[in-house]
């Protein structure tokens, strides 16, 4: 279900971006429209729809657009054209009072430097924007207290942002969003100013709240690892205009042009990919516990070998020799279920490159269950090599990689 519907939304910055709006829509490039009219083309008839309960990561590179596109969901900035709708309600519309109350109430924003009070306490940050609301100081610090504990900074309350780390600043920030049980969280650029191992541990602990708070956050970022790590969906923007929006999954391995295909190349996708994207239906299940008769049905099939299925339990491999074999031994009273092999499995949220080592060591495809010990597929060598080789770009039509912001 969407919660957010962005329509069609342009944005033109200079003295008159309502006469350029009509060169745009007459097909006039931002290029062009600089040169002639001194506007800038800041996003292009961009449109999209953000689902309750999904991050969703905007991207691309400086100048792409995603910081002007953030802020036209809160009204920092108004679109030259176009609309967004938040839950039913088209928010461009909202006289400043309402806008007021929207911005209370029903969206949060993390700053990229932390935009936290220097002259105020971790505390009194944390409660500000329910201060605003008018709510008493010692309900206001309890709420705040809960929130401060959830980032990690318990027996941080009473020091200033000066005397914090970068990475505990912006965990007092992300904790003064999340305080005001905003529906929507606004992440712009939230931790590129931060360093790499603190970075890790930020995009650790959003994804851990996100999975006890299922809010609805729009994340920008210029970086692709990032996004591919905390995703649900991503958008890539290049130059104001819409490129791609799809699952990490997706935007590798079905790039929907040059730009998304140069931007993806270089990404390690056994650290991003999941053996769930990559898995097939098993070619044969095993579900006869006789032995006679599963051999009869695996040569009725030209199966030389399946996956036997109890139930909804997941069993074992078995092979027609191990079959035959058991049924040669004088006096057998196995069952199918003795025979099969309890060889090693993959769980369906593996990375490829912890699926690979077992997958590479297999005679067969490998089983993947869930974590209820169910049958969900199977993952071969062939379609790991598959999907961890990109396609050899073809002679003159090669695209010159995109220079990361």
């Amino acid at each position: 279900m969407a919660l957010i519907e962005v329509e069609h939304i342009t944005k033109i910055f200079g003295p008159d971006p309502k006469s350029a709006l009509a060169l745009v829509k007459q097909g006039m490039g931002k290029d062009e429209l600089l040169a002639e009219t001194g506007h800038t083309l800041g996003l292009h008839d961009v449109s999209l729809s953000i689902k309750k309960g999904e991050i969703f990561v905007i991207m691309g590179l400086s100048g792409s657009g995603k910081s002007t596109l953030i802020r036209h969901f809160n009204r920092l900035i108004d679109p030259t054209d176009g609309h967004i709708v938040v839950d039913g309600t088209d928010i461009i519309g909202l006289n400043m009072h309402d806008l007021g109350e929207f911005r209370r109430r029903r969206m949060s924003m993390v700053f990229q430097r932390f935009g936290l009070m220097p002259h105020r306490t971790v505390m009194e940050n944390v409660g500000y924007g329910l201060e605003v609301r008018g709510m008493k100081r010692r309900e206001r610090d309890e709420h705040a207290q809960r929130w401060i504990d959830a980032v990690g900074l318990s027996g941080f309350e009473h020091q200033y942002p000066s005397q914090l780390s970068g990475g505990m600043q912006q965990r007092v920030g992300l904790a003064r969003a999340l305080a005001t049980d905003a529906e929507v969280l606004l992440m712009d650029e939230a931790f590129s100013a931060l360093d790499p191992l603190i970075r890790s541990q930020m995009q650790d602990q959003l994804i851990s709240l996100q999975a006890e708070l299922n809010k609805t956050i729009v994340f920008i970022t210029h970086d692709l690892d990032e996004a591919l790590r905390i995703g649900d969906r991503i958008a890539i923007l290049k130059d104001g205009r819409l490129s791609q929006v799809g699952t990490p999954p997706e935007i590798l391995l079905q790039p929907a042009d040059d730009y998304v295909r140069a931007f993806v190349r270089d990404v390690n996708r056994a650290r991003v990919l999941t053996v769930d994207v990559i898995m097939n239906a098993p070619q044969y299940r095993i579900t006869e516990e006789n032995l006679e008769r599963a051999l009869s049905d695996m040569r009725r099939r030209g199966a030389e070998y399946g996956y036997a299925v109890e139930g909804d339990a997941y069993r074992g491999f078995v092979t027609q020799d191990a079959v035959q074999a058991a049924l040669d031994e004088p006096n057998g009273t196995k069952t199918i279920w003795d025979v099969a092999e309890d060889l090693p499995v993959l769980k369906e949220d593996d990375r490829l490159e912890v699926a690979l080592p077992t997958t590479l060591a297999a005679e067969y495809p490998v089983a993947v269950v869930d974590n209820e010990g169910r049958l969900r597929g199977v993952v071969s060598s062939d379609g790991m090599s598959d999907v961890l080789t990109p396609p050899e770009e073809e002679d003159g039509d090669e695209e010159k990689p995109v220079e990361r912001a």
